[in-house]
């Protein structure tokens, strides 16, 4: 059994019946884009979001609790398509996760990942999640179900991402210490405080805790608080070169070990609207081995 199979304690979707769902990764990505929208395009479709789900969707960490929202908004089926006021509030990581989860509910292996798209803002690295999945042939694809939506006018197939227009997040990072792209065309266009290597850093161990069975909201932090590139010594820049540099999945285990790095039963939530937080997190499944 392929471990990526095995759903997470986040990508469990409980007592969904998957049984009208369709098994095709492409189908799916469809379907996920129909059921969510991002809290940043209300004007794509014309729509103004109320405040209150501004604040609170995009805090449900748990698919379950993603699809709860859903059928309150509307007691139907997921492959009925939904109106905007129909819909799940959300980021980025709530297209991957979402996506992820029905992958692996009927049967494709899959996993979220974080980095940087250099398709929303020419120039820019936009801080982003996307999905991953195994095809036949072992090899692994990326999919973009936000910007399946006609508006984002992307010039490359959102099913198949290019390996060169999203940039995991370690790859990010080796970049940028290298020199060979440009640390400040990398973060959150939205926010520009967001960026710098702290929050590269943060992206690499978000990464490397979705890999290990934990998918993180993307304002979630553990281990040492670091919020500036000055509060970065060289052990902390160690490791996450480390990190980067790792070759293959041992490795990648073996770092997750590392209590700096590892998710413990509680994290600080740094969340957009309500302030930072403490947040005890459900049990977490056994990650891959």
């Amino acid at each position: 059994m392929d471990l990526y199979l095995k759903q997470s304690a986040y990508s469990d979707p409980g007592d969904l019946d998957t049984g009208d769902l369709p098994r095709d990764p492409g189908q799916l990505a469809h379907l996920v884009r129909e059921l969510i929208i991002h809290r940043l395009e209300g004007w794509r479709f014309g729509h103004v979001i109320p405040e209150e789900r501004l604040h609170t969707d995009a805090e449900a960490r748990y698919v379950t609790e993603l699809l709860r929202i859903l059928r309150e908004r509307l007691d139907a089926p997921l492959t009925r398509s939904r109106a905007p006021e129909e819909r799940f509030v959300g980021t980025c990581r709530d297209f991957s996760l979402l996506l992820c989860s029905l992958l692996r509910a009927t049967g494709t292996p899959a996993r979220i990942r974080g980095g940087f798209a250099t398709y929303f803002i020419d120039g820019f690295h936009e801080d982003h999640w996307v999905t991953e999945y195994r095809v036949a042939d072992g090899s692994w694809r990326l999919v973009d179900a936000q910007v399946l939506h006609g508006s984002y006018g992307v010039p490359f197939d959102p099913l198949d991402v290019p390996r060169d227009r999203f940039l995991m997040a370690g790859e990010a990072w080796r970049a940028c210490r290298t020199g060979e792209r440009d640390l400040r065309t990398f973060g959150f266009s939205g926010a520009p405080e967001l960026g710098g290597m702290w929050f590269l850093r943060a992206r690499v161990v978000q990464d490397l805790a979705a890999l290990h069975g934990v998918e993180p909201l993307p304002w979630d932090g553990w281990g040492p608080e670091i919020l500036d590139d000055a509060s970065l010594t060289e052990d902390d820049l160690a490791l996450i070169d480390a990190v980067a540099d790792a070759r293959s999945d041992e490795e990648l285990r073996r770092l997750y070990q590392d209590p700096r790095l590892t998710v413990p039963d509680e994290i600080t939530s740094y969340t957009t609207y309500r302030g930072d937080r403490k947040v005890t997190l459900r049990q977490r499944s056994a990650p891959p081995a």
